[in-house]
């Protein structure tokens, strides 16, 4: 096994998450439960699950279609988005503010 390439996903992926709303949720839960612990359990397990879904889904998407058009398709998402955020998401602020 790869240790640094571990150490490197772990680290990535735990500060990608930092205030994600499922941690948001977690907190809530665990603030109004009698039972913390299996909050935590339950959140864990979750979490455990999706990012097992994850990484089957993409371990055969990724036996199926070349690297090259991966990237393209991803590259080509993230743009779309960043397109939306940047020129069409004005209209909905300035309506918001108006208001």
């Amino acid at each position: 096994m790869d240790w640094h390439l571990l150490g490197l996903s772990f680290i990535t992926v735990f500060l990608s998450e930092l205030g994600d709303k499922s941690q948001l949720a977690a907190i809530a839960l665990s603030g109004r439960s009698h039972s913390p612990r299996a909050v935590f359990f339950g959140t864990a397990g979750a979490l455990l699950l999706t990012s097992f879904l994850g990484a089957l889904a993409g371990g055969a998407v990724a036996e199926f279609l070349p690297t090259r058009l991966l990237k393209a398709i991803a590259a080509i998402g993230f743009a779309v988005l960043a397109i939306r955020l940047l020129f069409f998401n004005n209209e909905e602020a300035s309506a918001d503010t108006e208001r």
